[in-house]
């Protein structure tokens, strides 16, 4: 399983090609770190109901587009903290947006029940990933116990492939990578082949909060989003200059 640098909230595939050749033009020799390319939707917008992220999500028709490199990770983000039902239909609903294209499907959301996510991508038929994002919401309901977040993880084995920790989730807030490392530790003990990833108010001028995870994690994965514009606003386009100044020091960071 090979570790990614993430970029949340793409629109087009203009962004993905850019972003791309970034990527690779500075990629350190040897690595095999892979460009993810995170797509937001949520169970609003994929069922028409109006939202406040309406016009900063892509249009659900036009995701497979934006999916339409095989050299990137594709990963369609799906949001629900609201535990709506028939989650299954949902998520297999989604994942047919994402294309053929599409690599992984990542659950914001505060621990779905696990045979909801096993049989929407089943009823996708797509080999793809699943990528459980584990926030501050889900911390809280287990006292922020990283053993009760090994217990309650206990239930998606077979399931999940990979874990975002993100106390942040979206909102730009800052990353205490040395809060996240007993929960990293925990994980990686009693799953060893679960990726792990981290997210939190990461960015060009703050991609250093993740340096302590990185140091005992050198197979770490990270995403951002919310500093990736100057208001930190994710409501707000990307301004695509920061995001390829922080893929340049996110290579340097792993180098």
């Amino acid at each position: 399983m090979n570790s990614y640098i993430g970029i949340t909230d793409f629109t087009d595939f203009g962004q993905v090609q850019e972003m791309s050749r970034l990527f690779v033009a500075h990629r350190p020799q040897g690595s095999s770190r892979m460009l993810h390319i995170g797509v937001m939707m949520s169970h609003k917008t994929l069922h028409g109901i109006p939202s406040k992220w309406q016009n900063a999500f892509p249009a659900k028709e036009s995701i497979a587009s934006i999916f339409s490199s095989d050299k990137v990770y594709n990963c369609l983000h799906y949001a629900d903290y609201d535990n709506n039902p028939d989650l299954w239909k949902s998520l297999a609903m989604a994942i047919s947006y994402g294309g053929i294209g599409i690599h992984a499907l990542q659950l914001d959301m505060i621990w779905p029940e696990p045979g909801e996510i096993a049989n929407g991508v089943h009823t996708s038929r797509k080999q793809i990933e699943v990528i459980l994002q584990i926030g501050k919401n889900a911390l809280e309901e287990v006292g922020n116990d990283p053993q009760k977040v090994v217990e309650r993880l206990s239930d998606y084995e077979g399931v999940i492939h990979r874990v975002l920790l993100d106390k942040s989730m979206g909102k730009g807030l800052g990353m205490d990578a040395d809060g996240l490392i007993p929960f990293a530790q925990a994980i990686r003990e009693s799953f060893p082949i679960l990726g792990i990833g981290a997210a939190g108010g990461l960015g060009p001028e703050t991609i250093q909060l993740v340096e302590p995870l990185v140091e005992v994690f050198p197979d770490l994965s990270i995403d951002a989003q919310g500093r990736l514009r100057p208001s930190g606003n994710a409501l707000d386009p990307i301004d695509w200059s920061m995001a390829g100044n922080y893929l340049v020091k996110a290579h340097r960071l792993f180098a």
